[in-house]
């Protein structure tokens, strides 16, 4: 049975989509002196040429036509849109100081995506989804779970040093600093 391949995929998308913020980062990082938009054309090229010869292999492998018309053809230009949308965003999230933290941006993105598209899911149906009690925990568990990721994600600071390191837990139950080591009794 094919069920987990939807799982294998999309284990695949978080890998690629969770290193695409530092990547991107980086990439702003690498040449300060230049437009910040220099990366995004990048990758622009690279979701083309993606898109077209991974879709092409898929429409070849599925024995489709490659006559582009009807909704679909529509829904994906509006999906890709959204897409090319989104990694704008992003740019301009690297460019205004995210590339600097990308281990506090990537946490709002997916958390905020997950959030949006449970909502707007409920909110297409037309009235005929509704949210129960779970989803709103849900939500507000996301919320909690980006501060604590956030807050806890060792980073180094533009120096290449260690600038934050998550707190532990001493044997007693006290708080200390990683770079501390806890005391032993």
């Amino acid at each position: 049975m094919k069920t987990y391949l939807p799982f294998v995929f999309a284990l695949g998308t978080a890998l690629c989509w969770g290193l695409y913020g530092p990547t991107l980062g980086k990439a702003r990082l690498a040449d300060v002196s230049h437009s910040p938009f220099k990366p995004y054309v990048m990758i622009g090229v690279a979701y083309l040429v993606i898109a077209i010869v991974g879709g092409s292999l898929g429409m070849l492998y599925k024995g489709d036509s490659f006559q582009m018309t009807g909704p679909g053809a529509i829904w994906g230009l509006g999906a890709g849109t959204l897409g090319a949308m989104g990694a704008f965003c992003l740019t301009l999230t690297m460019f205004t100081g995210g590339a600097r933290i990308p281990h506090a941006v990537m946490p709002v993105v997916f958390g905020g995506a997950v959030t949006v598209t449970a909502l707007s899911t409920i909110f297409a149906s037309g009235g005929s989804l509704r949210g129960g009690p779970m989803l709103w925990v849900g939500v507000a568990g996301m919320l909690i779970s980006v501060l604590i990721i956030t807050a806890n994600t060792p980073h180094e600071t533009p120096g290449g040093g260690p600038a934050h390191a998550p707190a532990q837990t001493s044997a007693d139950g006290e708080a200390t600093s990683s770079a501390e080591p806890a005391a032993e009794n």
